[in-house]
């Protein structure tokens, strides 16, 4: 493994050091990625392997030219355009990609870009996963709002003019659980008219009660489908489980959540094949739930606190161009999220080509939406970020953008009647 990915251990204690060596270097003494732990609900789905089988045969090398240029002439892209499409053949064709996409996006969503915020209400979290800034091992300020905090933090959102939220925690049971989620739900649905939330998987009752506290959507991230890379970065806490987290939008839509939307997180593994499979998830799940709405995102590998080595590995602009028209061309009822991690110039361009929704005046910190967005110090103390973003635009900054780009700004566009 990358020793860049490990962190700064300087602070903590003799006992956590030694076993957070443990667990970096010596296999054995983590528990099976693939086995579910007792809380776990095991659903009967064939997804899964479905997807890894399609994944794991993906020989992205052997595709030419010529395969590129007869899956942009196709009016239904098939699973094997697709391929075509991700390969490094198609490189040279990325106008012409880009020009099929476009054309795509304004048939199903006109000039439409969906604009959101997320807000992390809790930044503890249970789990060693190298690479995120909110590890159990990170040294970092922990914090968990209140129902009060979160509210006005709620408050100073929707007084901006935002319709729609992202509730986030840390992946932590013990600190934030369903029950406090639950309950900042509802109060997220007094302020926005579109709830959505990006939490640790929960069984499919979990998915239920939220439902009904007034959430729309799911997200979660697999982060990679790559289960020998996911098991060496994913080293302790339930996280761990590769199928449970896979299953997870399974569960939320038999828990009778509207929307789902996933995705790996670029620059884990080869992202090639987890672009693949991140499609082909969305893809599968859309014709077993065709009521679904189902949506992509496409996170790079930001900065974190603590480790200051942490980078895309191979994953740069024109290759996730890449990657967003083929998405917009395999799936052109998808919706596709670009978030802050990327550039203003970037999200700019893209909008216009594939993607359809973006995050703005994005925090990723805890308690600081006041400060950030008002310029005032905050009343109490703040919790640190998971990772550095790159586009801070606030929300009027982000809606004139848009406008300016010949864009419609879309805050919501469903009614509950």
């Amino acid at each position: 493994m990358d020793n860049n990915f490990f962190i700064d251990s300087d602070k903590l204690s003799d006992s956590a050091l030694a076993k957070k060596h443990r667990l970096e270097s010596d296999p054995s003494v983590r528990s099976d990625h693939m086995a579910y732990l007792p809380d776990m609900e095991h659903i009967s789905s064939d997804i899964m392997d479905r997807v890894l089988s399609e994944m794991n045969s993906f020989d992205y090398n052997k595709y030419t030219g010529l395969d590129v240029r007869r899956a942009l002439t196709h009016d239904t892209c098939s699973v094997e355009d697709f391929k075509a499409l991700l390969s490094p053949a198609a490189e040279p064709f990325l106008e012409q990609m880009a020009q099929k996409a476009r054309l795509e996006t304004q048939k199903h969503f006109g000039n439409t870009v969906y604009l959101f915020t997320p807000l992390y209400i809790a930044n503890y979290c249970e789990n060693y996963c190298v690479y995120c800034g909110f590890n159990c091992y990170n040294d970092i300020r922990r914090m968990k709002l209140n129902m009060e905090q979160i509210e006005h933090e709620m408050k100073v959102i929707a007084d901006s003019g935002m319709e729609e939220i992202l509730i986030l925690t840390g992946e932590s049971r013990s600190k934030s659980g369903i029950e406090y989620i639950g309950e900042a739900c509802k109060l997220a649905r007094k302020y926005f008219r579109m709830v959505g939330i990006e939490i640790y998987p929960v069984n499919t009752d979990e998915y239920r009660y939220l439902h009904e506290c007034g959430v729309d959507y799911v997200t979660v991230f697999q982060e990679t489908y790559d289960s020998d890379r996911y098991e060496q970065l994913h080293l302790m806490g339930h996280k761990r489980v590769f199928p449970y987290r896979f299953e997870a939008q399974e569960r939320a839509l038999m828990g009778g959540m509207r929307g789902i939307a996933g995705s790996a997180l670029l620059g884990l593994s080869d992202f090639r094949k987890d672009a693949l499979a991140s499609a082909l998830h969305m893809y599968f799940l859309q014709r077993k739930y065709p009521h679904a709405e189902i949506s992509l995102s496409c996170p790079r590998l930001r900065p974190i606190i603590n480790n200051d080595e942490i980078n895309p590995l191979d994953v740069h602009e024109k290759q996730l161009c890449q990657i967003l028209c083929a998405y917009r061309i395999f799936l052109p009822f998808c919706g596709i999220t670009v978030s802050s991690r990327e550039s203003a110039q970037f999200r700019n361009g893209i909008v216009k080509i594939a993607a359809t929704k973006v995050s703005a005046g994005v925090s990723t910190g805890i308690g600081d939406h006041e400060s950030k967005y008002t310029g005032k110090e905050a009343d109490s103390a703040e919790g640190d970020e998971q990772f550095e973003i790159n586009d801070s635009r606030s929300f009027s900054k982000m809606y004139s953008d848009m406008s300016g780009e010949g864009l419609q700004p879309v805050l919501n566009d469903y009614l509950y009647v």
